[in-house]
Parts: C-alpha cells; structure tokens; sequence
C-alpha cells in the first residue's frame, strides 16, 4: 500500500513539473508575440535594418540576457558549436522542433522579433574573449551626427601625424603598381576620445576626424613594405545626406567606389574597406607587450556565392594576427539577413574584407599600432601569396 502511494507522489510530482512547464512555455510565448507587436508598430524601415536592433540593445543588456541563459543551460555559455557539450536528447528533440540552437542563445528571440538582425550573423572564428554578447555591432546614428554643422571640436589629434617615411627600402616591391585599395563605407565614424564634449557613443561620427585617417596611416605602412596602395576618402555619407537617403544605403553608395577602382587598375588584388566598431572599449582594447593596443575585428558577408573565398582570406589573417600579436584580432564574423547587406561588396572579389578598427573608446595612438600590425601581418600575406602566385623561391623585386 505504501509503494502505491509513493508510485502515486512521483506521478503527481512528474504532473506538477509538466504543468509548470506548459505555463512556463506559454508565459514565454505571449512575451514574445508582445515584443513582437511593439517592435512591428515601429517605422517600416526599421524593421529591415539594424535599427530594430538597436531598440532591443538601448532596453535589454545583451550580456545580461546571455548571462541568465548560461544559468539555466550550461551549453548556452560556449562561445563556439565546438565547445559545447552534446545536449540531452530532450534539449536535441526541442532544437529539432523549434529551430532554437543551444550554442546560441539569440535563437530563443531571434525567429521571432522582426529586425532582430544580430540573429542571422555568428561567430566563424571566435578570439581571445569573444562571445555572442561582444560581436562586432553596427549602429545607427541619428541624423543630427550625420551634420557637419553638428561636428564637435577635436582633441588629442597630435597622434595623427603621419609616420616618418625615411625608413628602409623593403626588400620586395610593387613598383608603381598599386595593388591595395582602401575605402570608407561608413567614412564618418570616429572615436570618442579625440571629439571634445561628447560621451554618447552613437554621436562618435565627424567630418574630417574620422576612419579615413586610418586609411592614410595604413596606405604609409604597406607602402613602406613594399606594397602599392590607394586610399579613396568619397564622402559617402555626405552623398547619401545629399540625395536624400538612409544610413542603411551606405554599402549601396560605396559599390560605384570600389567597381570604379578595380576597373581603372587592372593591378588591384585587395580591396579593404575600413570602420570602426561601436561596441565599448573593454571589448576593443588589448595591452601587448605593455602596450594598448585597438582590436581588430573581420566581417564577411555571405549572400553571395563565393563568400568563402573572402572567408579564407580573413581566417588566415586573423591567425597569423593572434599568432604574433597576441589577442589582436577578436574573429572572423559572418552577416547575412533581412537586417543587413549582406554582401559588404564582397561579391565584387575574392579578396575582399570588411576590417573594424577598434571600437568608440580607442584614441589614434592605439589605432596606429593596431594599423601598423595590420600592415605587418598582411605584407607577409601579399608576399607570401605572390610566390605561391608567382611560383618562385623569392618574391618579385622591384625590376
């Protein structure tokens, strides 16, 4: 009698957890359709581009939404499909049915929410502390940042001077081939520190302070390594403020630039196309050798048929990064989905990448050191690469 009773306790106990689980799920259910409605009752073009996201981002803490999923999910905490534990077979029968991936916790919302863009991009190659809450994050500035009239003073710009180009002649060179060409997408976007009064990172934009002069820093040092390359400063937003067009037609704006430059040089191998991050400095900055230094980050689009080859170039880049400078490069990201181009003009070659210097928080003396590793680390690329290319013991001289 007693063994029926104790058989009807754990019946009634399964019943109870079952019960509770249903209200959980459907408690779960209406927050989402309710979010859902609040976020589809914004203006129509938010919901195909990031700014949806960023709605989402100024309410809820990405970290802290993570954070309460690794609790309830151990699995929920890797930061690569590699590293997590194989789920139980009724976790395996849920993600089958619903389409929720255990190693990424942004699916439980990311089918549902529109313009939850951040859910169709992951992590291809994960650096030192990345993770799903510190992916590269593209924002939207408001309009009022998109006006020169707007641009604050500037200060500590004295690291802007270019380096001293009397250095040593390289060993191999292009000649007078230019075979790199960088240009500016987003060629606004500037950094914190040196825009004098401003703390709000989504007014981190200037007119003349800004990403380009990354470009004419990295141009000096893949020059001084022997390697031709052309900077193209098009203000792009200056032409989409002009034709009456949103940030998210940018990459649109930019394509002309870069189809323009691989037809007028037939020697062009590289196109790199500059931007910073807009995430904060914990997750841009790193300190080598007692140094600080800005990350670097590689964003790949893949709505287009070859993307792997791009994909190949920035995983081997990232590698040898990490390799001599420990930490530098936080990964290899892929994009795609209604929420953003997907493309980043990377269908026009394979040798095409998307670079974020830094983040808001980084100043150009650590930007600089991160530009001349970069250069470093991709010179050894490009001459390794033209003796494969080439098939010769040396690379090609200057003759």
């Amino acid at each position: 009698m007693r063994s029926h009773n104790s058989s009807n306790y754990v019946v009634a106990v399964n019943l109870s957890t079952v019960i509770k689980g249903i209200f959980i799920f459907l408690f779960t259910l209406l927050t989402i359709f309710s979010i859902s409605g609040i976020l589809t009752s914004l203006k129509p073009e938010y919901r195909i581009t990031s700014s949806s996201v960023n709605q989402v981002a100024q309410n809820v803490k990405g970290s802290t939404l993570y954070k309460l999923f690794t609790l309830e999910n151990r699995a929920f905490s890797a930061t690569s499909p590699e590293e997590a534990d194989w789920p139980e077979p009724s976790d395996l029968m849920l993600e089958l049915a619903t389409n929720i991936s255990f190693e990424d916790p942004r699916s439980l919302l990311g089918r549902e929410l529109p313009g939850f863009s951040i859910f169709d991009s992951h992590i291809l190659v994960a650096g030192e502390g990345t993770d799903y809450t510190n992916m590269p994050h593209e924002s939207i500035p408001p309009e009022e940042a998109l006006n020169p009239e707007n641009d604050a003073p500037t200060q500590n710009t004295d690291s802007l001077e270019n380096p001293n180009e009397d250095g040593e002649k390289p060993p191999s060179t292009t000649g007078d081939k230019e075979t790199v060409q960088l240009y500016f997408t987003h060629n606004r976007e500037s950094f914190l520190p040196h825009l004098k009064g401003v703390t709000d990172p989504d007014l981190a934009h200037h007119s003349e302070v800004n990403v380009t002069k990354i470009g004419d820093r990295l141009k000096e040092e893949l020059e001084g390594l022997g390697i031709g390359t052309k900077v193209d400063k098009t203000d792009v937003i200056g032409n989409l403020n002009n034709k009456g067009l949103e940030y998210y037609s940018a990459y649109d704006e930019s394509r002309p630039i870069a189809k323009e430059a691989m037809a007028e040089n037939k020697d062009l191998l590289y196109l790199i196309d500059i931007h910073r991050d807009s995430i904060r400095g914990e997750n841009t900055t790193i300190t080598i050798n007692g140094k600080s230094y800005a990350k670097l980050a590689f964003v790949i689009g893949a709505e287009h048929p070859n993307y792997e080859k791009n994909e190949k170039l920035a995983r081997e880049l990232h590698k040898m990064l990490n390799k001599q400078y420990k930490g530098i490069s936080r990964g290899v990201f892929v994009k795609k989905g209604s929420g953003t181009n997907g493309k980043f003009n990377q269908d026009l070659s394979p040798n095409s990448i998307l670079v974020e210097f830094g983040g808001v928080d980084n100043n150009f003396e650590e930007l600089n050191r991160s530009t001349a590793a970069f250069a470093d680390i991709f010179a050894q690329y490009y001459w390794e690469a033209e003796k494969v290319n080439h098939n010769l013991s040396e690379p090609p001289s200057s003759q």
